[in-house]
C-alpha cells in the first residue's frame, strides 16, 4: 500500500502556502490527521478529515515533511510552479526483533520509559502557538463551531503542571439559532484540554507507578512514527477501582523510550462515574447519558526533546428532555495542534490574561464575519462537510 499526496504552492503577500491533500495511492481514500511540517519544525499543521491541509510560512518553503504513524517520513520537495504534485509513501518496515520486543515485560518498559521524561521531555519552560477547534453535532446536524489561535505556557517537564497556562489570541464562533438546538449541559473541553491531558506531565492520570498497576499491559506489533521504531503497549482495566479507568495504546520511542502517543477510551461500564468525567453542568430537567469518550495526545521528537503535537478528543452522549418524547444523540469534537515553538525561555502567562477551564469558550470569543480572519496563522483547515455547515450556520444566523 502506499500513499498519495497532491500540494500546491500559492504565493502571498506577506507568507507562503503550500495545500494539499493526502490519499492513499491504491484506494483513493484520503487520510486524516497526517502532520505536515516545514523543515525546521517552526510551522505545522494536520490534514483534516478529508485529508486536506494547508501550511503557511513566514519564508519560501522549498520543502515540507509528511508524516503518518506506521508510514515511513517523507521530505516533499515544492516549488512556486509545482502543481499537483504527486508524492508516494510507503508503509514503515519494523526492522526489531519482533520475539524480543514482545517478550518484555510492558510493567518494566513503561516503569523505564516513566523514569525518563525528565530527561526526554523539555526542561525549559516555553511557549507554544496553537489553532484550537470545537464542534457539536445533534444527529448528523453541525449546532455549533468554535475555533481559536492560542498561546500555551508549558512550564518545564521537571516542575509540576499546575501554572501551565493557555490564552485566546483570537477566536471565533457560530451557534444554531433554532431553540431546540440548545444543548444546556457544559461538557468537558475547551482550550485548557493540552493542559488538562498532558498525561506524561502527569502520569498520576496513567503513568504513575500506583496507577499503572490498575491496568493489564499487552505487548503489541511495533510500528514507525516519523521514522521512528515505537514499542506499542496495549492497556485495560485489570479491575474496578473507585475511579474512572481507560482502555488504549501507549507508543514508546524505541531508541529514547520517550512516550509519542497515547489513545485512551473512558471505561463506560459504570455511568455514574463516566458522567462525571464528561459532564460539567447540566440544566435541571435534562438526563444526561454518556456513550463514548476518546482521547488521542501525539508528542513529536525534534531530536533532542520531544513536545506535544496534537491532542483529538471525541465524547458522545444522549440527552432526554422530561417534556420532549424522544432522545437527542450528540457528538462533541475537539481537536487542537502545535502549529509553531513561540520560545524556549517563555515567561509565564498572567492569570488575569489565562483561559481557565471554568471559562466558558463560548463567551471569549465573538462571531464568523471575517473571510480571511486567520491571515498567517496555520489551522486545521475545516472539512467539507464542515465548512458546508458553517455556511448553512452562517445563513440561519446572519
Amino acid at each position: 500500500m502506499s500513499v498519495m499526496l497532491c500540494a500546491t504552492v500559492v504565493a502571498q503577500p506577506s507568507y507562503n502556502t503550500v495545500s494539499g491533500v493526502v490519499r492513499d495511492a491504491q484506494t483513493g481514500k484520503r487520510l486524516a490527521q497526517v502532520s505536515i511540517t516545514s523543515p525546521d519544525g517552526h510551522e505545522a499543521t494536520v490534514t483534516n478529515a478529508d485529508g486536506f491541509f494547508t501550511l503557511k510560512s513566514s519564508a519560501p518553503l522549498t520543502t515540507i515533511i509528511v508524516s503518518s504513524l506506521g508510514y515511513n517520513t517523507q521530505r516533499v520537495p515544492v516549488t512556486a510552479d509545482s502543481q499537483g504534485l504527486k508524492i508516494r509513501l510507503t508503509p514503515g518496515t519494523i526492522t526489531l526483533n519482533e520475539l524480543i520486543v514482545n517478550a518484555a515485560n510492558p510493567y518494566e518498559i513503561v516503569e523505564v520509559a516513566r523514569s525518563k521524561i525528565p530527561q526526554n521531555y523539555s526542561k525549559n519552560n516555553e511557549l507554544m502557538r496553537c489553532f484550537y477547534r470545537e464542534t457539536t453535532q445533534r444527529g448528523r446536524r453541525y449546532i455549533y463551531v468554535a475555533e481559536a489561535v492560542t498561546d500555551m505556557y508549558k512550564s518545564s517537564y521537571t516542575r509540576p503542571a499546575t501554572t501551565d497556562r493557555v490564552s485566546i489570541i483570537k477566536g471565533r464562533k457560530l451557534v444554531s439559532p433554532k431553540e431546540t438546538d440548545t444543548l444546556g449541559a457544559k461538557i468537558q473541553g475547551g482550550p485548557t484540554l493540552p493542559v488538562a491531558l498532558d498525561v506524561v506531565k502527569i502520569p498520576e492520570f496513567l503513568l504513575s507507578e500506583e496507577e499503572i498497576l490498575h491496568y493489564s499491559l499487552r505487548m503489541e506489533v511495533p510500528t514507525l512514527i516519523d521514522d521512528r521504531p515505537q514499542v506499542v503497549i496495549a492497556f485495560e482495566p485489570r479491575y474496578s477501582v473507585d475511579h474512572v479507568l481507560y482502555y488504549g495504546r501507549m507508543y514508546i520511542d524505541r531508541q529514547t523510550l520517550a512516550f509519542t502517543r497515547i489513545e485512551m477510551s473512558l471505561d463506560m461500564h459504570d455511568q455514574d462515574r463516566a458522567t462525571e468525567v464528561m459532564l460539567l453542568h447540566k440544566p435541571a430537567g435534562v438526563r444526561f447519558r454518556p456513550r463514548e469518550l476518546t482521547t488521542t495526545i501525539s508528542y513529536r521528537y525534534d531530536g533532542h526533546v520531544s513536545r506535544m503535537h496534537y491532542l483529538h478528543s471525541d465524547i458522545r452522549f444522549h440527552c432526554d428532555w422530561r417534556k420532549r418524547l424522544f432522545s437527542s444523540p450528540y457528538h462533541v469534537e475537539a481537536e487542537m495542534v502545535v502549529t509553531d515553538l513561540v520560545s524556549e525561555e517563555a515567561k509565564p502567562i498572567p492569570s488575569r490574561a489565562s483561559f481557565s477551564g471554568r471559562d466558558s469558550f463560548y463567551d471569549k470569543v465573538g462571531f464568523f464575519n471575517d473571510p480571511d480572519f486567520w491571515g498567517q496563522y496555520n489551522i486545521i483547515e475545516p472539512s467539507e462537510s464542515l465548512e458546508s455547515a458553517i455556511n448553512k450556520l452562517k445563513k440561519q444566523k446572519y
